[in-house]
């Protein structure tokens, strides 16, 4: 997946927190999903977070205050941002997951939208199987159900 690189201003958010509104549309540039969790630099200072259009539409993510305190940025100041989509894409994926994602569109949405630890917690319980492909299928169209069913991660 592409990087993405720009300049932007920090607007002020909310309990001492910030935003940053992003110049692309994260759909276009990374596909379509509902969230888009991010991994990338401000400043050259590290951080995770997920970009979401707000109440009117506009694209950017929420900075916190604890985050802006420990890397000496102020609302109004300028500063280079650098983002990454986190965690395993549909790129990534081994084919038959990769199909079985795009034969459910709901199930697809829902697993572009998680967070890295439950894509990789799923994608890790399916390679658990790779010798025995019939228990591989099984375990692929069980992610698909649940995620059909907007659980988060497999029942134990």
């Amino acid at each position: 997946m592409r990087a993405q690189r720009f300049f932007g201003v920090l607007s002020g958010r909310g309990r001492g927190g910030g935003f940053i509104t992003v110049p692309f549309d994260p759909d276009v540039v990374w596909g379509v999903k509902p969230r888009h969790p991010v991994t990338g630099t401000l400043n050259g200072c590290g951080f995770r977070g997920v970009i979401e259009a707000d109440a009117e539409g506009v694209c950017g993510f929420p900075i916190g205050a604890a985050w802006l305190r420990d890397c000496a940025v102020s609302v109004g100041d300028a500063v280079d941002v650098e983002l990454i989509p986190e965690g395993p894409q549909r790129t990534d994926l081994d084919p038959d997951v990769a199909a079985a994602l795009v034969d459910s569109p709901e199930a697809g949405a829902f697993f572009d939208g998680l967070a890295q630890f439950y894509r990789k917690a799923y994608l890790r319980w399916i390679d658990g199987t790779k010798r025995r492909p019939d228990e591989r299928a099984r375990r692929i169209a069980d992610m698909v159900s649940l995620l059909e069913s907007r659980h988060k991660q497999r029942p134990r």
